[in-house]
């Protein structure tokens, strides 16, 4: 079995904190204040998509490494984590919704719901803090 490259997944989650510091700026922010400016909205739907797409980069790290199967879309990447028991499956529920979030921001399905991202301002940027939590315990118990 190969091993995973530590130093790219830790340099991934301190990518990952550095953008959690940056968004925490804007976890007081109201719906009114957040809806009127969309400079504000650029910054916070951009940083969340790179904070997701930088989680999704970790799992993808792990699963090629340890050659598990490949995942078939941002979502699945966090499943397979939750197959191999890197995540667990509230961890995973978590990380499936911030995927499909994800997708909304960058191929604007429809209209990204302010609502939605005042919520993840206000009560999902802790989430971002297992995940990373989650993937250094995984390193330690692999022993790579």
């Amino acid at each position: 079995m190969e091993l995973v490259d530590k130093t790219v997944v830790l340099r991934k989650l301190s990518e990952l904190e550095t953008y959690q510091k940056q968004i925490q700026e804007f976890s007081g922010i109201t719906l009114e204040v957040y809806k009127a400016d969309w400079k504000t909205q650029r910054i916070v739907e951009r940083t969340l998509q790179m904070m997701i797409e930088t989680c999704a980069d970790i799992a993808n790290h792990i699963v090629s490494d340890r050659g598990m199967r490949p995942p078939t879309s941002y979502a699945d990447t966090f499943k397979v984590l939750l197959e191999n028991a890197v995540i667990d499956a509230k961890l995973f529920a978590v990380m499936e919704k911030t995927a499909k979030f994800r997708n909304v921001v960058v191929h604007q399905y429809e209209g990204v719901d302010a609502e939605i991202v005042i919520a993840i301002l206000k009560k999902h940027l802790k989430d971002f803090e297992q995940y990373k939590d989650a993937i250094l315990s995984y390193l330690k118990s692999s022993n790579t």
